[in-house]
């Protein structure tokens, strides 16, 4: 399972960023920020624009936890 609690982590720790300059200044969607919260599937096109936005690396959007529940591969 992708967890997207980095994500919230390097938020709050940013002194430049916030849930209000996402959606007002970098033009992400509210909704976006709802599938972060719910741990949706995000494109790695997202991902990327949350690291440049943030500036710092994948690790600190996300982490793979392994889940009982994942799809049978």
């Amino acid at each position: 399972m992708i967890d997207y609690g980095p994500f919230w982590a390097t938020l709050k720790a940013s002194k430049a960023e916030s849930t209000y300059t996402l959606i007002h200044k970098h033009h992400l969607s509210s909704s976006l920020l709802d599938r972060l919260r719910k741990n949706k599937p995000l494109s790695t096109t997202t991902v990327n624009d949350l690291c440049r936005i943030l500036n710092c690396g994948v690790s600190d959007i996300m982490r793979y936890t392994p889940n009982d529940s994942d799809q049978p591969l």
